[in-house]
């Protein structure tokens, strides 16, 4: 006999769709309180540096950002400050940090698709910025990146002038990511999850190639198989969709980030 066809309807988180601005704000607003609360837990905080911004969905020239000089994993919704393209502050009663003004305004007018930037300090994406090459595609997450990287070759100190955020900008291009020599990576998205989850997972592979090279030669994988394996992982919608179990576990052990 043959077995009937099965009629289980399966659960599966969906991109949500908004009622209002106010409404699409207040999401955007919580997932990059939940995205510096789950940066602070995986170490990526480094005293004042670091950044996550989401663009306004009503002022498309003003971003939502961390409060300069407040951890990370303290940080609430209601913490968040918002400013605008000459860079005051026009929500909110902290100021900003002026390497997040300068570099993420910068990337937000270049990149108008661009909903998120994530940049930040973290251990393995400094010390794999140091020697001035993109990841290659040695494992199935890096191929995330693979072809859709880019390299800032130089460094020319802390970024406080708006032409070097512009040429970070410029340089960044189509791609969803970028390495800052001696400096660190910023990543970007469609959605904060997408920049957030990007930004995690090529920290992440950073750390991979590093480790692999200590101990020897790493197999590259082919472009064939790297270009297939980006289809599939390197996606926005993957990339949103691979943030989602985070949120859900912060949320959970950190509701007040909500407040």
């Amino acid at each position: 006999m043959a077995q009937a066809a099965s009629t289980r309807e399966f659960v599966i988180p969906q991109m949500p769709n908004f009622a209002s601005l106010d409404e699409e704000r207040t999401y955007r607003k919580q997932r990059l309180a939940a995205a510096l609360r789950l940066f602070a837990l995986y170490g990526f905080d480094e005293g004042v540096a670091g950044h996550i911004t989401a663009r306004d969905p009503e002022f498309a020239d003003r971003f939502w950002v961390n409060p300069f000089g407040m951890y990370f994993g303290h940080i609430k919704t209601s913490d968040l400050i918002c400013v605008n393209h000459l860079g005051e502050v026009v929500h909110g009663d902290r100021p900003v940090n002026a390497a997040a003004f300068t570099i993420h305004s910068q990337v937000h007018d270049i990149r108008p698709d661009v909903v998120a930037a994530a940049h930040a300090h973290s251990a393995s994406g400094k010390a794999w910025s140091s020697l001035g090459r993109p990841l290659d595609a040695i494992t199935q997450d890096a191929c995330a990146f693979f072809e859709d990287q880019a390299l800032l070759d130089d460094y020319t100190g802390v970024v406080v002038d708006i032409e070097e955020g512009r040429r970070i900008g410029r340089t960044l291009g189509p791609h969803k990511a970028i390495i800052l020599r001696n400096h660190g990576l910023l990543t970007v998205g469609k959605t904060v999850d997408e920049a957030a989850w990007w930004f995690i997972t090529m920290e992440r592979s950073c750390q991979a190639q590093l480790a692999a090279e200590a101990a020897g030669t790493p197999v590259i994988i082919d472009e064939d198989n790297a270009m297939s394996t980006y289809n599939v992982v390197g996606t926005s919608i993957a990339g949103w969709f691979s943030f989602q179990p985070l949120y859900d576990r912060i949320v959970r052990a950190q509701p007040d980030l909500l407040d």
